[in-house]
């Protein structure tokens, strides 16, 4: 089902994505701060997914792998 590397590493993303929008570690964020004038929790929200999405995209789109559909 699961064959190669690179589905080893969505999985391994996967889990590491569930981990950082999970409380224990999203608690870290909750704090009366500000960033840039935004509360630190929804930016570090939308940095931790914009920065979650940006490796996702570099792995499915990294040069020289080879898709078995194609």
């Amino acid at each position: 089902m699961f064959k190669g590397l690179g589905a080893q590493r969505l999985l391994a993303f996967f889990a590491g994505g569930w981990l950082l929008f999970n409380f224990p570690l999203l608690g870290l964020w909750d704090r009366d701060a500000m960033l840039w004038g935004i509360p630190l929790f929804p930016a570090a929200l939308f940095i931790l997914w914009a920065l979650l999405i940006a490796v996702l995209a570099w792995q499915m789109e990294r040069p020289g792998q080879t898709h078995p559909d194609d």
